[in-house]
């Protein structure tokens, strides 16, 4: 008897066609989301590993002992290149967990941190605080509005990317529950100020967590920074994703927790019902063990001559690359990146007629076929703005290809020099205005505004095909980052839930 009601390879060719929508995944030609290695035996070599456990449950590695043996082998790797295996006799051990990406080592790692702060103060009544520069991952403002701690933001330098040590120092009292800092920041490839905010942290008994999610695995392999990872002793834990420069398949990331005791707080254990015992150390119960599999595989092949290797190439690329953007008149690097990653600004310095805006930039390049990464400016809690910037991510494929990259950048913004920003309140123009309440009204509804009216605003703004369906996205992204500036935040954020929802909404 045939169960199939559709044919195998007919359903595969389907699924062929649909990725041919996609933006490639390998190549170099996207620089944000995807990091390829540019070896393509590493690929099947993580597509084989995965393979091999599709059946197997990461849920219970007392069952399925493969898992136990696989995590503890990817966790000593971790712990050794992050220097968690050099603690001084009698300092507590550094021991960790692999999770499903760079969100859930940042959720458990605060979690984790608030109920330390907790059993360390029965009985408060005060909400917890979470003190980190204003580019910090937005993983940590979900992990705070899941968890209940206060996010407490302190600016960074327009400049730079990066926080005073002051500023950060003058934060810290006994309702602060962490202190995260960044190894680099996502927007700007800024090293945070780790040694400095974790001497402050420790004198006051305050845990400080090193996220180093997207860059960790390859600064590990990069000479001549200030130290940042658990060399430092203030340093409490750190988060690192091995499906960024660890170059496996997503999702797989690992947390590191400074002692066992503090670790356990990291846990959910419950008895309290009539199945199995439950213990998780993450997130969730049952998980895939493909990606750890996948991770585990290409830690054992490369090990760290060949991550050192890969991490040479990728900064190699940086280093190419940054040499061509500062070619480029009109456009300048933010601050001082420590790579593989960069943010690009316009060059004020330069007349108007001779700038280049970095989202009409990326728009252009993008019509070439090179994906860059828009990301809009803002304003911070002291009142001073941060530009909004392009962000590339480089890997080592880039190193293959900046031959083409470098030219191709220079022709986009040649293409849009002396074009000006978009003016997004001209762009929303009279059309909030014809609204009630207008703007502000509606972001103080923000929260509840019904599904129907937020496609309809997001129809007017261009956004939704016919019906509310979902329809194509806009050719060029900057009209949109233009909005998200422009737009009450809280309204903001409505509208793109109800755009990504409806992306995801079956079609009849």
């Amino acid at each position: 008897m045939n169960a199939f009601e559709r044919e195998p390879d007919e359903v595969l060719a389907e699924l062929a066609a649909l990725r041919e929508g996609d933006a490639p995944t390998h190549g170099g030609r996207v620089l944000s989301y995807v990091y390829d290695s540019g070896l393509a035996e590493l690929d099947e070599l993580a597509a084989r590993a995965a393979r091999l456990v599709q059946p197997v449950n990461g849920l219970d590695p007392t069952t399925f002992t493969s898992v136990a043996a696989m995590e503890a082998a990817v966790v000593g790797f971790a712990r050794r290149v992050f220097h968690g295996d050099e603690v001084e006799q009698g300092s507590p051990v550094v021991v960790g967990s692999v999770t499903s990406g760079g969100t859930e080592s940042c959720l458990l790692a605060v979690k984790t941190a608030r109920d330390v702060w907790r059993s360390a103060h029965p009985g408060d009544g005060r909400m917890p605080r979470l003190v980190a520069p204003t580019t910090v991952h937005a993983a940590f403002h979900k992990a705070a509005h899941y968890f209940g701690l206060e996010l407490d933001l302190v600016p960074v330098s327009a400049g730079t990317g990066a926080p005073e040590v002051s500023d950060v120092v003058a934060r810290l009292d006994d309702d602060v529950a962490l202190v995260v800092m960044s190894a680099p920041s996502y927007p700007f490839a800024t090293l945070d100020p780790v040694g400095e905010v974790a001497a402050a942290t420790a004198e006051h008994g305050i845990a400080l967590h090193v996220d180093a999610c997207i860059g960790g695995f390859a600064l590990a392999f990069r000479d001549g920074l200030p130290e940042w990872d658990l060399r430092v002793p203030g340093v409490t834990s750190l988060s690192a994703d091995l499906h960024k420069y660890g170059y496996a398949p997503k999702g797989v990331s690992v947390l590191l927790q400074r002692g066992r005791d503090r670790q356990r707080h990291q846990y959910f254990a419950t008895t309290a019902w009539p199945g199995y015992p439950i213990v998780n150390p993450t997130m969730a119960g049952s998980k895939p063990a493909g990606p750890l599999a996948a991770a585990w595989a290409i830690v054992q092949v490369l090990g760290e001559v060949g991550f050192a290797e890969l991490t040479a190439r990728a900064m190699s690329a940086t280093a190419v690359l940054r040499d061509a953007i500062d070619g480029i008149e009109g456009l300048e690097v933010v601050g001082d990146p420590v790579g593989p990653l960069l943010a690009v600004r316009t060059d004020a310095s330069v007349p108007p007629e001779r700038r280049v805006d970095p989202h009409h930039w990326a728009d252009a390049a993008r019509g070439a076929g090179w994906h860059l990464q828009l990301q809009p400016g803002m304003l911070q809690s002291d009142g001073t703005a941060l530009p909004h910037t392009t962000h590339l991510t480089v890997t080592p494929v880039t190193d293959h290809v900046i031959g083409e990259l470098a030219p191709a950048l220079h022709v986009a913004a040649d293409a849009v020099r002396g074009v000006p920003a978009i003016d997004g309140g001209a762009l929303v123009g009279g059309l909030v205005d014809r609204l009630p309440g207008g703007a502000d009204a509606l972001a103080e509804a923000s929260a509840g505004l019904e599904s129907e009216s937020a496609a309809a605003l997001l129809a007017a703004f261009g956004l939704l095909g016919g019906e509310g369906a979902a329809g194509a996205l806009p050719d060029r992204m900057a009209p949109v980052l233009a909005l998200v500036e422009a737009l009450p935040g809280p309204l903001t954020e409505r509208l793109l839930v109800e755009l990504l929802a409806r992306v995801v909404e079956p079609r009849d």
